[in-house]
C-alpha cells in the first residue's frame, strides 16, 4: 500500500503544483477555469491530482501543528503539554489543559482554516461538470465536505455553511443555527452513502465510514443540544451502527495492528487516513513524546522534543494485565536497540510516572512515561509514516454498547449485549488471564475508577514537596465503568474530549469534562455553566468577517 501511495501522492502533488501555476494571476486563474470547465476533458490522472488538497486538508487538519487529534486529548484527563523545564515551550498548550481558552489558541485558528480549506477544494471540484456527471466522485467530495463540517461542528458549533466555491465580489459567509448544520450533514450523508460504495480502501470513504458519521451525529446529538428529552437519538445511532456491522470488518487479533506505519491490512479498518513519509508525513507522536536521548531504542534519528506527558491518574486506571497499557506507554529505565542503558548528560534516562505541575514549576525532562501506541521506526521515520485509523470496528463496537445502556436495550437487544461488545473489545487485550475480559453490565454502569481530583505538586526538584490535592473520584459518573473502557481503548486517537462531554454526574446535566478536576485542571465551579463545551471561534476568522459572531461565554465578539 504505501509504495502505490506514494505514487498516487507523487501524482497528486504535480497536478496540485500544475493547478498553482495556472492561477498566479486572476487572468490567468479566469483562463484556467475557463478552460477546465467548459474545453477540457480531464483524464483520470488529472481529476486524481485535482483531489489533492481533498484529501491532504484532511491530513492537515489531523496530524498539523496544533492538530485535531491534539485538541480531542489536550483539553482532556488523558494526557497533556506541560511547560517542560529546561526546554521551556508549552504556554499555549497549558491554557488548552486548564480549560482557559480564548480566540487566540494556536490550535483553534489551524483547526478552523483546515478545515475550511478542506472544506473549499470540495466545493471547487463539485463545480465542474466532469465531475458532477459522474455520482461516485460527487458521494466522495460531499461526504469529505461533511467530514470537515462535522469536526467544526463538533469543536465550534456555531459555524458557516458553504456549499458553494464562487461568489461575489465582497460576499462573507454567515454563521448557521446548529440546527440548520446538524439538519444538512444528517441530509448530506443520507444522499450519498449508497453511491461511496462498499470498496475498503485507504483514504476513500465507504458508505460503512459514512454510516459512521451519522453515527457519530446521533450519539452526540442531546450532548451537543444539552437536551436529554429525546433517548430515540440512541436508537437511530444503533440503526447506523448495524449497518456498518454488516460490512466486512472484523477485530484485529492484536491491538497494535491498528497502529503500524502501514493499517490497510488490518480487518478493524472502516476508514484510514494514509500516510507517507516522504510526500504525506505528519504523524509526531514519537517527535512529541520522546525525550532526545530516548530516541536510541529504536534508532531513530528525527527531531524530539520529550514534551507529551501522561496523567499519572490515568495510568492507574489501568488494570496490570491489560496489554493494552504496554502497548501504548513506556515507563521506567530505557535501553537502546542494542540493549544498553541510556545515558542522557550523565543521568540514566528514567521516565518517571509521577508530575511535578503542568507550569508551576513544570514538568522535569525525565518525568511521565511516554507513548509508543503508535509505530516507531528506526532513521528519519519515527512515527511520521504511520496511518491513522479514524474510524474502526472497536468504535462501533463501544458506541453501541453505549446506546444499548442508555436505553437499557434495544429491538430485542438487551444490556448483556453491551456488555458482550464490550468483552470481544476486551479478548484481545487479556490472553494472559482471559476471564479479565469478561465485564459485566454492573461494572459499566458503575462509577469510574478515575481518581478524579485536583493534582499537582509546586515544589521545586531537590525542595520539599508541595502537593495539592484534592478528592473527588469518579463512582459518581454514569456509565463510568464504560467511559473508563473507551479511554484505555482510544487514548490519542482523538476521542477522549467527546466522550467527556458526553458523560454526565449522576443526577445532574452537568458532565465529566466541566465537572470534575484531574492534573492542575480545576472543575468548573458554575455546575449550570457548559459554554467550554464547545471552543471559541478564532479571532483571525472573526476579524476577516464581522457578520460572524463569538461563541456565548467568550469575549472577541462583532456584536
Amino acid at each position: 500500500m504505501k509504495t502505490k501511495f506514494r505514487n498516487i501522492l507523487y501524482g497528486t502533488m504535480l497536478g496540485v503544483a500544475g493547478l498553482a501555476t495556472t492561477s498566479c494571476t486572476n487572468l490567468d486563474e479566469h483562463l484556467y477555469d475557463t478552460i477546465a470547465t467548459e474545453n477540457h476533458e480531464f483524464t483520470n490522472e488529472e481529476i486524481m491530482a485535482m483531489f489533492g488538497p481533498v484529501y491532504s486538508s484532511l491530513r492537515d487538519v489531523y496530524w498539523g501543528w496544533y492538530s485535531y487529534a491534539d485538541m480531542m486529548d489536550q483539553s482532556s484527563d488523558v494526557w497533556c503539554i506541560p511547560y517542560r523545564i529546561g526546554i521551556g515551550w508549552g504556554d499555549l498548550y497549558v491554557s488548552m489543559h486548564k480549560h482557559e481558552f480564548h480566540s487566540q489558541i494556536a490550535h483553534f485558528r489551524d483547526t478552523w482554516n483546515r478545515n475550511y480549506a478542506g472544506i473549499n477544494a470540495c466545493n471547487k471540484l463539485l463545480g465542474y461538470q466532469q465531475i458532477q456527471e459522474n455520482p461516485k466522485l460527487v458521494a466522495q467530495l460531499r461526504g469529505y465536505r461533511a467530514l470537515y463540517y462535522y469536526i467544526l461542528f463538533d469543536l465550534f458549533r456555531n459555524i458557516p455553511l458553504d456549499t458553494e466555491f464562487e461568489h461575489p465580489n465582497g460576499w462573507l459567509p454567515e454563521q448557521a443555527t446548529p440546527q440548520e448544520t446538524f439538519d444538512f450533514l444528517v441530509s448530506e450523508l443520507n444522499e450519498i452513502a449508497d453511491d461511496c460504495g462498499t470498496t475498503i480502501e485507504m483514504g476513500k470513504l465507504n458508505k460503512y465510514a459514512i454510516h459512521m458519521i451519522l453515527a457519530k451525529m446521533y450519539l452526540n446529538h442531546n450532548a451537543w443540544f444539552q437536551d436529554d428529552s429525546d433517548n430515540s437519538w440512541y436508537g437511530k445511532c444503533i440503526d447506523e451502527l448495524n449497518k456498518v456491522m454488516e460490512g466486512p470488518f472484523s477485530l484485529a487479533s492484536a491491538y497494535s495492528a491498528n497502529f503500524m506505519d502501514d493499517i490497510s491490512g488490518s480487518p478493524e479498518i472502516i476508514f484510514g487516513i494514509p500516510f507517507e513519509n516522504k510526500y504525506a508525513s505528519g504523524n509526531y507522536m514519537a517527535n512529541m513524546w520522546m525525550h532526545v536521548a530516548g530516541k536510541a531504542t529504536w534508532g531513530f534519528d528525527g527531531w524530539a522534543t520529550g514534551g507529551a506527558a501522561v496523567m499519572p491518574q490515568f495510568l492507574d486506571t489501568y488494570d496490570k494485565d491489560d496489554s493494552r497499557y504496554t502497548d501504548c506507554w513506556i515507563g521506567g529505565q530505557q535501553y537502546d536497540k542494542s540493549g544498553a542503558p541510556i545515558y542522557s548528560d550523565g543521568e540514566p534516562l528514567i521516565y518517571t510516572k509521577e508530575l511535578h505541575s503542568i507550569d508551576n514549576p513544570g514538568c522535569y525532562p525525565f518525568e511521565s512515561y511516554r507513548l509508543v501506541k503508535y509505530e516507531i521506526k528506526g532513521g528519519e521515520y519515527g512515527s511520521s509514516y504511520d496511518d491513522v485509523p479514524f474510524f474502526r470496528l472497536a468504535d462501533a463496537y463501544m458506541m453501541k454498547a453505549e446506546c444499548l445502556l442508555r436505553l437499557g436495550g434495544y429491538n430485542g437487544e438487551t444490556e448483556q449485549d453491551a456488555a458482550d461488545l464490550v468483552t470481544k473489545v476486551r479478548e484481545r487485550d487479556f490472553l494472559n488471564n482471559p476471564e479479565k475480559a469478561k465485564v459485566t453490565v454492573e461494572k459499566l454502569k458503575g462509577g469510574s475508577v478515575y481518581a478524579y481530583g485536583h493534582r499537582e505538586n509546586q515544589g521545586k526538584m531537590g525542595e520539599a514537596d508541595k502537593w495539592i490535592i484534592t478528592n473527588e473520584g469518579g463512582q459518581d459518573i454514569e456509565l463510568g465503568g464504560l467511559l473508563d473502557e473507551l479511554a484505555w481503548e482510544f487514548v490519542a486517537e482523538h476521542h477522549r474530549r467527546q466522550d467527556l462531554i458526553r458523560f454526565h454526574i449522576k443526577g445532574s446535566k452537568e458532565n465529566v469534562y466541566n465537572g470534575k478536576s484531574w492534573f492542575c485542571k480545576d472543575a468548573n465551579p458554575d455546575k449550570t455553566d457548559r459554554h467550554k463545551d464547545i471552543f471559541p471561534i478564532p479571532k483571525s476568522a472573526l476579524d476577516g468577517n464581522p457578520k460572524l459572531h463569538q461563541n456565548p461565554g467568550y469575549a472577541d465578539s462583532n456584536q
